[in-house]
């Protein structure tokens, strides 16, 4: 199943089934909906998630202080780190991609046009 921004009504079907859907197009709305979901809502949750169990698994390892499991839960907690900086990294990019698409194809049309206006002998008359 493939997210949708909340507002967004997915459509019925499926990418591979019957009669599913018909192309890969977005709205910029629709583009615009989901980028705003990453940024108030995936975004900050994923961080107040991961700082959650930074303070849980930071009392637990004091807990253990002076047992291996200390230095276990201080590696799972390094791991989750590093898992939890990727994953804000792609929402990040993920976000700023839905963003700028709208524009880049906006720039296309307007320089295919732009060119075909230079080369049209029909240009002046």
């Amino acid at each position: 199943m493939v997210p949708y921004a909340p507002g967004v009504t997915p459509p019925s079907g499926g990418l591979f089934t019957p009669g599913g859907y018909q192309d890969f197009a977005s709205t910029p709305t629709q583009k615009k909906a989901a980028a705003d979901t990453i940024e108030t809502e995936l975004e900050p949750n994923t961080k107040k998630a991961s700082e959650y169990a930074d303070d849980a698994t930071g009392s637990a390892q004091k807990g253990f202080e002076g047992w291996d499991t200390a230095a276990g839960l201080k590696k799972m907690a390094d791991t989750w780190d590093q898992q939890v900086k990727t994953l804000m990294g792609r929402l990040a990019g993920e976000k700023n991609a839905l963003r700028g698409a709208s524009g880049l194809f906006t720039h296309n049309d307007t320089g295919l046009r732009n060119q075909f206006l230079s080369q049209s002998k029909l240009n002046g008359l």
